[in-house]
């Protein structure tokens, strides 16, 4: 009697909790929040290339790691420009979407470039090389991705309705839990589509390894084939919050409320705001320099072109925070440096999943599981931490993510020393590098996700309302900046350790760069530690200070 009295309440709190973390998200949907979800989702699904994308470098290109952390900070550079972007959006709100479609349409040609490169080597090495092909492929996507971010994050604050169903004011509560469910909906869009293409990828994956080249070639083909449903899922995302809004327009209408009344309702921007000139002629010379420095080859273009953004960042957000009052500005400060911190932390680099494929003989279907695990349980650990998320600090929540990182960073490092090894020989072979490297993507998956929500939902509750779009770009602009500061510590970091994988020659097949491995150890000793260090110093002076955190 007694067990199974234990039985129901065990189930009963098994059902409470999903009631309230998961069952609750649910209830709180609404069609309005299907547009931005949309071109999320569009954001999410375009990790279907990735591991593609990984071997086709590694297999078909000589590019060294310290020249694709290179690339990847001027992949990153972009997002920089989400304030200029952002403040057009809000300057030309009721024409938002014509970004969306040229965000889609440079999307395509990333995809089209790389199909090229597949389907029709030959024509398009007529025209330029792999290489050259490649990288122009590689910084198109994010710039088409950017332009649709800067509209979707736009659309999260349209999409919150600010009045009832009969016109009247929703309470201010009731609003900033909308904005939390929207934004948690936003990650879960992005993420939900991360799983949906992992899933696909191990199915296109099985048994490439061991194809011949052509079908291989073939199977990496189909991939980016399939790719281009991704500028059409976020166009469509458009067309229903055009949809959307003039079938609201007719609803209060019919309620007896003129048109311009209906649109007034409706409206995020109760006037336009002013051009800001600062914002906008400082986005276009910082894409002008940037431009010159990159194509012109200067030294240290990545360098120069890092501290130039963040002049002209860190000048407009001190234009902007005047918008705000003193404790709001403090806040602002103090969790975006925090954030910036956290994100701008270097990785191990291309060198790390090379090291993974040839010494532990990952292959193209194991690593596309290791991605659906991880992108599936970083979906249910944000349903798991969503109340975490919400009552606790960012200082918190960032310090308890970073003490979690350095502990699941181990035994990657173990491995590289022979832990797997050990542990193989004592359970027969279960316990292997693959097993190791299963569990610690399990463990470690949800945290990168976590720390972004409360900032969000912060920003689209406290910025004005004539300058939503502008805001979210401005602290869009400065956290994805860490992202560029995250590559260029990466290539610092392997510049300091070299690490190469074997590159031969295709036609005579003679090794031109041998593979070497040997200072990955060391390489991924320092990048944990100071990935540990850092954001808790950063914790630490930042209470000692007059600013606060989110």
């Amino acid at each position: 009697m007694d067990v199974n009295l234990t039985g129901v309440r065990v189930l009963t709190a098994v059902h409470h909790w999903f009631d309230r973390h998961v069952f609750s998200l649910g209830r709180e949907m609404r069609f309005a929040y299907l547009p931005p979800l949309m071109v999320y989702l569009a954001a999410g699904i375009s990790s279907l290339t990735a591991i593609v994308g990984t071997f086709f470098v590694k297999e078909r290109l000589g590019l060294s790691a310290e020249f694709l952390a290179a690339l990847g900070f001027w992949m990153a550079l972009p997002w920089a420009l989400k304030m200029p972007l952002g403040h057009l959006v809000d300057l030309m709100w009721r024409w938002k979407s014509l970004l969306v479609y040229l965000g889609a349409s440079l999307i395509m040609m990333s995809l089209l470039i790389m199909i090229g490169l597949l389907g029709y080597t030959d024509t398009m090495l007529a025209i330029a090389s792999v290489e050259s092909w490649y990288i122009a492929a590689t910084l198109l996507a994010p710039v088409g991705y950017v332009l649709q971010d800067v509209v979707a994050d736009a659309m999260t604050v349209e999409a919150v309705p600010r009045v009832t169903e009969d016109g009247q004011p929703l309470p201010l509560d009731q609003r900033k839990q909308m904005h939390v469910t929207m934004q948690t909906l936003g990650r879960v869009a992005i993420i939900g589509g991360s799983v949906l293409v992992s899933a696909a990828n191990v199915f296109l994956m099985r048994d490439v390894g061991s194809m011949p080249e052509e079908d291989k070639t073939a199977a990496y083909l189909l991939v980016y084939e399939l790719a281009l449903i991704i500028p059409l899922i976020s166009v469509c995302g458009v067309f229903i919050a055009s949809w959307l809004r003039r079938k609201n327009i007719k609803h209060f209408v019919a309620q007896g409320y003129s048109r311009e009344e209906s649109e007034a309702l409706l409206s995020v921007h109760a006037e336009a705001p002013p051009i800001n000139w600062w914002i906008l002629g400082g986005g276009a010379a910082f894409t002008i320099v940037s431009l010159s420095i990159g194509l012109g080859g200067f030294p240290a273009a990545e360098e120069i072109v890092f501290c130039l953004s963040m002049g002209i960042v860190l000048f407009l957000i001190g234009q902007l925070s005047g918008e705000l009052d003193v404790d709001a500005r403090r806040v602002l400060v103090g969790t975006a440096i925090l954030i910036f911190v956290f994100r701008a932390l270097p990785t191990p680099g291309a060198g790390a999943t090379w090291w993974m494929i040839d010494q532990l003989n990952f292959d193209q279907q194991f690593l596309a599981t290791l991605s659906l695990i991880g992108a599936a349980l970083t979906l249910v650990g944000m349903f798991i931490f969503r109340r975490f998320m919400a009552e606790r600090s960012m200082a918190y929540i960032i310090g308890a993510l970073t003490i979690a990182g350095t502990l699941l960073s181990f035994p990657i490092i173990g491995m590289y020393y022979g832990l797997h090894e050990w542990t193989a020989a004592h359970t027969g072979g279960v316990v292997d590098a693959r097993f190791i490297a299963i569990i610690d993507t399990a463990l470690e998956s949800p945290l990168g996700q976590i720390a972004m929500i409360p900032m969000l939902a912060w920003i689209a509750n406290s910025a004005p309302d004539k300058l939503k779009a502008t805001f979210f770009a401005v602290m869009a602009s400065f956290t994805n900046l860490a992202l560029s500061a995250s590559q260029l510590s990466t290539k610092y970091m392997n510049q300091l350790f070299t690490i190469t994988r074997e590159v031969t020659d295709p036609l005579t097949g003679e090794i031109m760069i041998p593979a070497d491995y040997s200072e990955l150890g060391w390489l991924l000793m320092a990048v944990t530690a100071i990935n540990f260090i850092l954001p808790l110093m950063t914790i630490l002076i930042i209470k000692r200070s007059r600013f606060r955190f989110a």
